[in-house]
């Protein structure tokens, strides 16, 4: 997909690989100037070196930190236009019901997955309502639409970021700030391959049953998910806000599985 975004600044947050590195490498690729961000330096300069874009480290859990990289990348390019929400983790070792479910892991996915979102939507928001202008992209997952067994604080997260998604879009469409998300379904990333489709996967003697649900019967590339990030950066795109749009190879369409 192609489109024009010559002029318009993008931070992308968890940008140093998988999903987030996809979707800022295609917004540069269609010509945005891009920050990619990560709280893993190395991994994101590196990533970020490979399409001649900046990096920045910053850790989303930290809301001071967050609020000053945002003001130093508005202040050095003159505009944030499109803020990309995609920093998250889920559990890989905590995969058991919510009575065994450790309050350390539900913390720690809580402050990324949702407090984290909070902490830099706000700050971007805040610089785009100046602006009179701007887009805003959360990545959920259908976990946050359809819960799913023995992750209860990441479908807890993902649920939020359902529903904050919405409301940002009711409450910052008067000041020009379209808001929309992106659940992605089954994606091939480092998580992923680790739990499912690596050779050595944790629950790789499980993975046609997972595949079984999927209509199109496999997972998704990375790449497949940031096309749905420039849809919905898509200056031509300007009737869009509040809108959750699924990326699952028709995960949640119904039931699929032979019965």
């Amino acid at each position: 997909m192609k489109i024009e975004l010559s002029g318009k600044v993008a931070l992308v947050t968890g940008a140093a690989r998988g999903i987030g590195k996809a979707i800022a490498d295609a917004l540069a690729a269609n010509s945005a100037e891009v920050v990619y961000t990560d709280v893993d330096v190395d991994t994101v300069e590196e990533s970020a070196a490979k399409t001649e874009s900046r990096a920045i480290e910053m850790d989303v859990t930290n809301e001071n930190q967050v609020k000053r990289v945002i003001e130093q990348v508005a202040g050095d390019s003159g505009s944030l236009d499109i803020l990309v929400n995609n920093a998250g983790v889920n559990t890989i070792e905590h995969r058991v019901p919510i009575d065994q479910f450790p309050r350390e892991e539900w913390d720690r996915i809580i402050n990324v997955d949702l407090n984290g979102l909070f902490f830099v939507s706000k700050a971007g928001a805040t610089v785009m309502r100046k602006q009179g202008s701007g887009r805003i992209i959360n990545i959920a997952s259908i976990a946050g639409l359809v819960p799913l067994r023995l992750q209860c604080g990441f479908i807890a997260a993902k649920a939020g970021v359902v529903n904050l998604t919405r409301a940002m879009a009711i409450e910052l469409a008067s000041a020009g700030i379209l808001v929309n998300a992106i659940a992605p379904g089954s994606t091939l990333t480092d998580g992923t391959r680790e739990l499912f489709y690596g050779d050595d996967g944790r629950f790789t003697d499980s993975v046609q049953q997972l595949l079984d649900h999927i209509p199109l019967g496999r997972p998704a590339e990375v790449e497949e998910i940031a096309q749905g990030a420039l849809f919905l950066a898509d200056p031509d795109n300007s009737y869009m806000t509040g809108h959750i749009l699924t990326v699952d190879g028709g995960w949640t369409a119904g039931y699929v599985r032979d019965f």
